[in-house]
């Protein structure tokens, strides 16, 4: 039961978080006219870093390619992250994420993205995955932005197990 409820909590996550914005979730944006209308304020630049853990069952390796890169705000930046699996067996993950501190989360958008998607790696398989993304020019007006130079990607990927299904909750019947 715990396995299954640790599974659950990943789309559980996903829904709450990005439905109140909570826990750092950024944005999810579309490569569209607004980004390449954006202005870049480049006297702000910013120190992305980025983090990668895997959940204690997940047996990936799993990191960022790049330890760390400087964007300013309303400019694209794109970012690669490796995973392998290094068993003998077919290994389906599924990534969450947050950005810390929390509150650049609202301004931290995601044009492209691995997270919340199963990923399944065949045995000793290596994907490079991609996050592109921008973070919003309104960082600038934000009175609690004005002393953060560096935020956190951090992604954890959980293994997924096919078919599993939950029982439902007594209190939801």
């Amino acid at each position: 039961m715990t396995v299954g409820l640790s599974y659950a909590a990943v789309p559980l996550y996903r829904i709450f978080c990005q439905a109140y914005s909570y826990g750092g979730t950024t944005a999810q944006a579309e490569a569209n006219e607004t980004i390449s209308k954006m202005n870049a304020v480049k006297e702000r630049p910013i120190k992305i870093r980025f983090n990668a853990d895997v959940a204690s069952s997940m047996q990936w390796n799993f990191k960022p390619q790049q330890v760390d890169i400087t964007v300013v705000p309303g400019e694209t930046a794109l970012a690669f992250y490796t995973a392998r699996n290094p068993t003998d067996k077919p290994v389906i993950g599924i990534s969450t994420y947050n950005v810390i501190p929390f509150d650049a989360g609202q301004y931290f958008n995601k044009i492209q993205c691995f997270c919340f998607e199963e990923q399944q790696l065949n045995p000793h398989e290596q994907v490079d995955m991609p996050v592109f993304f921008y973070i919003d020019p309104e960082f600038m007006e934000d009175p609690k932005m004005e002393f953060v130079d560096e935020i956190v990607l951090s992604y954890t990927f959980f293994e997924a197990k096919e078919g599993l299904k939950l029982p439902m909750p007594a209190y939801a019947k």
